[in-house]
């Protein structure tokens, strides 16, 4: 399973213009800031709704835009992962590591925008230079996520930066064989398309935290 970004937004996130109100507080005496840790959630929260005025003043207040929430997940991992262009490029603006991996899985933002299916979001990333084969403490790629849930558009890009579509993760598995196990011909001919080299592919069933994670994007709980 992939855990890019869970939990709720509490409503107490969504006050974020209130409790920040001293940022811009013009008064003798403006009440006193958040402490610290308050600022760091708030920027996780204002990452995961896309907020980017209130990115920008959390940053000048002192938020680390390189911290991580206690999912282990950056505000760029968090802010591209939910589709949110602007913020993503604004964080990125600000220092964000591009292939930060998340805590648990090693999992980059490039790797959650190829699950989630934000191709522009992708090609933002690779032009900051995220690292088109990076891997996952799986093995998996970016390439492998996105062949697996079809997303062609996402896919032609990892190609054309030149990513493997024979690179195998830790169980074995391509994205040729995962596109294969989803019985989309179609992308295996796509990938198929752009050999490098002439590695073996597995046609066996795919395994491993990909698989898990579509089959909880195909029937979703709450986040």
């Amino acid at each position: 399973m992939l855990h890019f970004a869970t939990g709720r937004v509490s409503s107490r996130s969504i006050s974020m213009p209130n409790e920040l109100g001293s940022l811009a507080a013009a008064d003798d005496e403006p009440p006193p800031l958040p402490s610290p840790e308050r600022i760091q959630q708030l920027l996780f929260d204002a990452a995961r709704l896309g907020r980017e005025e209130m990115i920008a003043a959390l940053l000048q207040a002192g938020a680390d835009v390189t911290a991580v929430d206690p999912n282990g997940h950056s505000a760029l991992i968090l802010a591209s992962y939910h589709g949110h262009e602007a913020a993503t490029a604004l964080l990125l603006q600000h220092g964000s590591i591009v292939d930060q991996p998340d805590k648990a899985r090693g999992n980059t933002a490039l790797m959650g925008v190829a699950f989630k299916g934000h191709a522009s979001i992708a090609e933002l990333l690779l032009d900051a230079g995220a690292e088109p084969d990076a891997t996952n403490l799986a093995g998996q790629t970016a390439l492998m996520m996105a062949a697996l849930f079809g997303h062609g558009a996402i896919v032609d890009r990892l190609l054309e930066r030149g990513c493997d579509p024979h690179r195998q993760d830790a169980a074995g598995n391509s994205a040729i064989s995962v596109a294969r196990s989803q019985s989309n011909e179609a992308m295996v001919s796509r990938l198929e398309a752009r050999r490098v080299g002439s590695h073996a592919v597995p046609t066996g069933p795919f395994q491993g935290d990909v698989v898990e994670a579509a089959q909880i994007e195909q029937h979703p709980r709450s986040r």
